[in-house]
């Protein structure tokens, strides 16, 4: 059984050093120009180049987004940004537009190059076309079901990489080629500034009385028209693998250190558990959905992998994510005298009982003894997020393990 690559997004070079320790193989950045997250804090050129040493150290590869659809003002500038990535060494850069394709190919031989889902990938002889034109990898649309996945890889050549979505948030659009968003707000998300109106609860106005909102009712339950549920294949990895994908990709490029940590080692134990052997994988199968329902989701679905949807996947009666755990910050180094220096992002006191969730998959209740400010001044708690303070505990953890604690809200 060949082994897939596990292919995590990182939003921050934090989130990109928990990526890499917590298992993944790849990870994908953005940068501040030219791919499809502009609302994320996304990577400067200087800590892209501190991404990919970091990663590279680690056997871990990176790859680039420049996947908006690109217009005419784009594209100075993003002979300039690939100029400047040739540099760097990134392992792949991921395109959808062809002009863009066309650029990078100019300004970064020797790096591989990766075709978007928003590129509408959903047949082989788009994926033999963009082979003959230099790409080594191809992402899967994501309306394709396992069985035409099988069928496309019976028909590229052998070398043409797959990748596809394992886990993490649905598009109402097919492929993400969205025009909503420009639309009702004049922000193009294919040029990455959705403001992901499918998220938004929708009533009807009668033209000749404004004002007066009507609600739209789907089945009683609710006026969210467009809100999917979250995709999440952790059950089905032998298909996935069976289906010859090459690349498990997780979607989350705007998500927190937390979340990557909990998707990359779960997903990074269930590909191993399930290449050492299929009743490893079956018997550890509540640990992985115990685990990877302790990060933000809206619900699961498994998409279109085995057909088409029915209304099962969407969420009709609110848009908002299940959040079972808070996360409290990232252990950047532990001092002689065991203290762990955290950048902190959510509130927690002394006496406070939290979690620290090791690499390896386990998970370690500890309890908080002290905390000291920058000055080495003793506090009680830490109200303000992003507050650098050091923490002593009941237990010293290793560098880069996730602190967090049970959401006892309601």
């Amino acid at each position: 059984m060949k082994k897939p690559e596990l292919l995590i997004p990182a939003s921050s070079l934090e989130v990109l050093k928990t990526a890499v320790i917590f298992g993944a193989d790849a990870v994908y950045i953005g940068g501040e120009a030219f791919g499809l997250r502009a609302k994320a804090k996304n990577f400067s050129i200087d800590e892209i180049a501190q991404g990919i040493a970091f990663a590279h150290k680690h056997g871990v590869r990176v790859h680039v987004t420049a996947n908006i659809l690109a217009h005419n003002d784009d594209l100075e500038g993003a002979a300039a940004y690939f100029r400047a990535l040739k540099e760097m060494g990134p392992d792949a850069l991921i395109i959808a537009d062809p002009g863009m394709f066309m650029l990078a190919k100019e300004f970064c031989p020797g790096i591989d190059l990766h075709i978007s889902t928003q590129a509408n990938n959903t047949n082989y002889m788009t994926y033999r076309f963009w082979y003959e034109q230099g790409a080594k990898r191809v992402v899967s649309a994501r309306e394709l079901s396992l069985r035409e996945i099988k069928e496309i890889r019976d028909n590229i050549p052998a070398d043409l990489e797959i990748e596809s979505f394992i886990h993490g948030a649905m598009c109402i659009s097919y492929s993400g080629r969205c025009l909503l968003s420009s639309f009702f707000t004049g922000r193009d998300a294919n040029r990455g500034a959705c403001t992901h109106p499918c998220r938004w609860k929708y009533a009807v106005v009668e033209e000749q009385r404004p004002g007066e909102y009507f609600p739209v009712y789907e089945n009683e339950r609710g006026t969210y028209l467009f809100n999917s549920k979250d995709l999440c294949m952790i059950e089905y990895i032998p298909e996935m693998i069976d289906a010859g994908i090459d690349s498990f990709k997780i979607e989350g490029r705007m998500k927190t250190a937390l979340y990557v940590a909990t998707v990359a080692r779960t997903y990074r134990k269930a590909i191993d558990d399930c290449l050492e052997s299929e009743e490893k994988y079956r018997a550890n199968m509540d640990w992985y959905r115990e685990e990877i329902a302790k990060c933000t989701y809206r619900q699961f679905t498994t998409g279109f992998y085995f057909g088409r949807p029915d209304e099962t996947t969407q969420i009709y009666d609110n848009s908002t994510y299940v959040s079972e755990y808070i996360y409290l910050g990232t252990v950047e180094s532990v001092n002689a005298s065991g203290m762990a220096r955290i950048e902190q992002r959510n509130k927690f006191c002394v006496g406070d009982e939290i979690e620290i969730m090791k690499p390896d998959g386990s998970n370690i209740p500890v309890k908080v003894l002290h905390m000291y400010d920058e000055d080495g001044e003793p506090i009680e708690s830490c109200p303000h997020s992003k507050q650098v303070i050091d923490v002593e505990l009941s237990l010293s953890p290793e560098q880069y393990d996730i602190l967090r604690v049970k959401n006892e809200v309601i």
